[in-house]
């Protein structure tokens, strides 16, 4: 959806930028070659990406800052820079197609690798930590929550029965075992997204970021956020609700933007991709900085929990 990224971020030639996902430099790319006197703040958790954005980009003439870093530290790392609220901000919360297709990261269904899935992989807890050593109940309730995966507990029972889970295809043949196929996805794609969300507190950085957003971004400047997920696009979309409420933000797209048929067609993992904007119309914070996602989807299996 590059095209759509640029048309609601409307860039200005001389303007600042925040790209809080750089992957590998895609969207900062396109950003940068808009730029003339502009800057680009360009930054990622993941420094595997973030470096190899920076010898994608080494050409590029405009000014760009590479910074590694998860959301919740955004605007420290940026107003360290003292350039001043940016004229538009970015986050595409997309796993990248390096991290998707390199089996030593952990992310994907397709080839055998570590479960990993960690973003940053200098410290924290893996995926094989969560399913080899979590309590039954409690990652029954981190797979229906996070992956709203309403077969959870079957699928807990049949992890715990079968630890030590030692690889991504072990733990994907273990979970079509517990719950059959029943689609076209793959029936381990909603527990697979539930760990990487829980290994990297993805929905609180989220939260995070959604709370800095009036905070990096000057009046008139724009706030544009895809997500893949059900979970994240609620998330903005009552952020950007409540801001539109408080006088904070105009909501730019009334109806989520989703992909043409065309560019499903050329690229089918853009296919649940949703594209939210908004104009920032007063630069102050609001909510508290430790909110957390859970403020937003109350209960866990069996109650009303966030798939309802």
């Amino acid at each position: 959806m590059l095209e759509r990224v640029l048309e609601y971020l409307q860039i200005e030639p001389t303007g600042v930028y925040l790209d809080a996902t750089v992957g590998l430099g895609g969207h900062a790319g396109a950003i940068a070659r808009q730029l003339s006197s502009g800057r680009l703040f360009a930054s990622d958790r993941d420094p595997d990406s973030l470096q190899q954005a920076v010898t994608r980009m080494a050409g590029c003439t405009a000014t760009v800052y590479f910074s590694l870093g998860p959301f919740s530290t955004l605007v420290t790392r940026y107003g360290a820079l003292g350039w001043g609220p940016a004229h538009g901000l970015l986050a595409d919360l997309g796993v990248n197609r390096y991290q998707l297709t390199d089996p030593e990261r952990g992310f994907s269904l397709q080839a055998d690798g570590p479960l990993d899935m960690r973003m940053d992989r200098s410290g924290g807890e893996t995926a094989a930590d969560l399913v080899n050593y979590m309590p039954e109940k409690a990652l029954a309730e981190l797979i229906y929550r996070l992956g709203e995966e309403r077969r959870s507990r079957h699928i807990a029972r049949a992890i715990v029965r079968a630890r030590p889970i030692r690889s991504t295809l072990h733990l994907a043949r273990v979970v079509e075992q517990a719950a059959p196929r029943t689609g076209k996805i793959h029936p381990a794609t909603q527990t697979f997204m539930a760990l990487r969300l829980a290994v990297n507190g993805e929905l609180d950085e989220l939260a995070a970021l959604l709370e800095q957003a009036p905070r990096l971004v000057r009046p008139g400047g724009r706030v544009v956020i895809l997500t893949f997920m059900s979970l994240e696009d609620r998330m903005v979309k009552q952020s950007f609700m409540r801001l539109a409420r408080r006088g904070q933000a105009q909501i730019l797209t009334r109806h989520v933007i989703r992909p043409a048929a065309e560019e499903v067609a050329r690229n089918p993992s853009a296919r649940s991709a949703k594209l939210r904007a908004i104009e920032i119309l007063r630069a102050d914070s609001y909510g508290d900085a430790g909110e957390s996602f859970e403020s937003y989807f109350p209960g866990g299996p069996g109650g009303r929990g966030s798939g309802g």
